[in-house]
């Protein structure tokens, strides 16, 4: 493969213990090679939280970091990053390669969590008409996220960490069913977005469940979710070339991030 490089990444979660991204340097090796990078949503956790200055740190440490990366970077939004960029989706490959954090595939945003009644009343007093574009429907989600506080992601204390970890995603036990019930959505879903908003798409790549996969769709649009930067099960990245698209697992090894070799690859058309 030749010609420039553009890689895409997503839900670092800077900041969060749940990250594996202690040291914005670890994810250097990422950056070789690159002509360009997409970090799509949930970057860090720009809400409102208890800890104004901290969060402010952690703004200024990811600025830091793409002042020193060469190549062009677009930030997209995500539900945890919610004003961090203007931008909530992205085209490429003229088209062929739609680019969304993935929240808005769901009525509440993140239907496993405590906050998903507040996030439906919230969403719901919008009165979005059933034709709003998806313009319209990314700027009310992105709205009604900056308005859900940060919760265990910022406690620094590692045992309360624990404790507001599980309270806020796995407590009560049946919220596991819920988790289940979106990861079995999530690619349905995506194909039925990129179809319905961005009818020339082959392919939609989306984050936010933080569970890894690929699902080929009998419409032919082949949905790809990148995981994420968090335990237990990690993340992808997905490379664009003029000629391809490839999925690449993350390594992490010698300290730093990497990526491996291809897991899947598909042919892109000509622009």
């Amino acid at each position: 493969m030749s010609g420039p490089l553009t890689r895409i990444l997503s839900d670092l979660h800077y900041g969060d213990r749940a990250s594996q991204v202690r040291d914005l340097a670890q994810l250097h090796p990422l950056f070789a090679g690159v002509s360009a990078l997409v970090f799509n949503g949930d970057t860090l956790d720009t809400r409102p939280g208890p800890d104004p200055a901290l969060t402010a740190q952690l703004r200024r440490d990811v600025t830091h970091l793409l002042s020193t990366i060469p190549a062009p970077v677009t930030l997209l939004t995500g539900n945890h990053d919610p004003d961090l960029s203007p931008l909530h989706s992205l085209e490429l490959a003229a088209g062929q390669v739609f680019v969304t954090h993935g929240d808005v595939l769901f009525d509440d945003l993140v239907p496993w969590s405590n906050d998903a009644p507040e996030i439906r009343r919230l969403i719901h007093a919008a009165a979005l008409p059933p034709t709003a574009s998806l313009e319209d429907r990314l700027s009310v989600w992105r709205r009604t996220a900056v308005q859900i506080p940060q919760r265990h992601q910022s406690e620094r204390n590692p045992v309360k960490y624990a404790l507001r970890f599980a309270a806020d995603t796995v407590w009560p036990p049946l919220r596991v069913f819920r988790i289940l019930a979106a990861w079995r959505a999530a690619h349905p879903l995506a194909v039925g977005l990129a179809r319905q908003h961005r009818p020339a798409a082959r392919f939609i790549l989306t984050g936010h469940t933080h569970r890894p996969g690929l699902h080929r769709s009998p419409s032919g649009v082949v949905s790809i979710n990148t995981g994420s930067f968090c335990r237990p099960l990690g993340g992808t990245c997905v490379d664009l070339t003029p000629q391809a698209l490839i999925v690449r697992r993350i390594e992490f090894r010698s300290g730093s991030f990497h990526p491996s070799s291809p897991v899947a690859e598909f042919s892109l058309a000509p622009a």
